[in-house]
């Protein structure tokens, strides 16, 4: 199952997108629809509330009468909060039920308006954000919808800002253009990405990207950051840390367009232990990757104990963001090189300047050659490296303790 969260701001068009993915075939689990839902007449949602704010709440029909209820409720942060405890664990409890009846390899279209707001994007595989300009949607709100300008403006301004909203978001869908445009978008992503995606995700195969370097981007920091909260929650307390390393967190430094983050965890039971749950959360194991290649250590001068660099290895499912996941033990010599590897090439100009000329023979060493003997080719090229200075990166890192 691929969980997927939609969210965006008040008439950007996410009900749009919602209505075409359902189209295509995704289950639709609404957010809106489901606060409703439990506080239909007779239900124990709208008792709660009733005893908590009184009959003043209801229309004459026995209903929930809306606008007098956020008159009361949203009086001061203790009512809100009263509102709150109510109705969450509710709609909680009724989408853990929804997407428990849905198949084993469905996808699953969480729409959210609050998603960002209530930071909640951990907890999807994949965000999709609508998005449209202010005026666009100010527009939509007032001719469509038929909000008053000065109210459709307040909703707005109290909504997430757009720069929080990319943070969150692995899809921004451009909805600014004409009526019919914003569902072809929506098809390609469908096709191209959320499909092969959930594929992925169900039958444990990892993203792979090739071996071409690409000059090096902003928004790398920003994804490697979004993968590390998903992390963070398939984890929980068995990770120590986790940080983003590799090439793609040296600022300049050209690279494979492959995120490489590092969990950091007690040991390698740990680690095994978190395999279902990582794989649960979109990232499956790489199966026989058991350890880093060795290199001499005051522990092991000859460099051959490979229990000393053992690691467990995941991938992310997501075939629009390769990313290797290196489950190391704390303090072992893997983990401690990633880490000090990352900030020599971060501090030193020459290191990065002699590491891209090793990657750019690597580079070429892949070229025309098929996966497997690709990326054997290009390690044979940049491993030697690693070796040769693994003692400079140790006693750099060992003079900055």
């Amino acid at each position: 199952m691929l969980r997927i969260g939609l969210t965006g701001g008040m008439g950007a068009g996410k009900s749009t997108v919602a209505r075409s993915l359902v189209e295509l075939g995704a289950v639709l689990i609404d957010s809106d629809v489901i606060a409703r839902e439990v506080v239909a007449p007779g239900t124990p949602g709208l008792a709660a509330l009733v005893e908590a704010f009184g009959t003043q709440i209801l229309a004459e029909d026995g209903s929930l009468d809306r606008p007098a209820l956020a008159a009361v409720a949203f009086a001061d942060d203790e009512a809100r909060g009263t509102l709150n405890a109510i109705t969450h664990p509710l709609v909680g409890a009724r989408t853990t039920e929804l997407i428990g009846a849905a198949a084993p390899d469905a996808i699953v279209v969480q729409d959210i308006p609050l998603l960002v707001e209530n930071g909640l994007a951990p907890l999807m595989q994949l965000v999709v954000v609508v998005g449209a300009e202010e005026q666009t949607r100010l527009r939509r709100l007032v001719e469509q919808r038929g909000v008053a300008e000065a109210d459709a403006k307040a909703r707005i301004a109290a909504q997430a800002t757009d720069e929080q909203r990319r943070a969150v978001a692995d899809v921004w869908l451009d909805n600014n253009g004409a009526p019919g445009e914003v569902e072809e978008r929506v098809r390609a992503l469908w096709e191209q990405r959320i499909v092969p995606f959930e594929r992925n995700a169900r039958e444990g195969v990892r993203a792979r990207a090739d071996y071409r370097l690409v000059p090096h981007e902003h928004e790398w920091a920003v994804q490697a950051r979004r993968i590390i909260a998903r992390l963070h929650l398939a984890c929980g307390a068995a990770a120590v840390r986790i940080d983003h390393v590799g090439s793609t967190a040296v600022s300049g430094l050209p690279a494979k367009d492959v995120l490489d983050i590092q969990v950091t965890v007690a040991d390698l039971a740990t680690a095994e232990s978190l395999a279902d749950p990582l794989a649960a959360a979109g990232f499956p194991v790489a199966p026989g990757i058991t350890h880093d290649n060795p290199k001499p250590t005051a522990a092991d001068p000859a460099g051959t104990d490979l229990a000393l660099w053992g690691k467990r290895l995941h991938g992310n499912a997501d075939p629009a963001r390769p990313a290797n996941i290196h489950l190391r033990v704390q303090g072992s010599p893997g983990q401690r090189f990633a880490l000090d590897l990352r900030d020599w090439l971060r501090s030193e100009e020459g290191a990065r300047a002699e590491y891209l000329a090793v990657k750019r023979e690597a580079e070429r060493a892949a070229a025309d050659k098929a996966e497997e003997a690709a990326g054997a080719a290009y390690y044979a090229v940049k491993e030697p490296w690693f070796d040769a200075v693994h003692p400079r990166v140790t006693e750099w890192a060992r003079a900055r303790a």
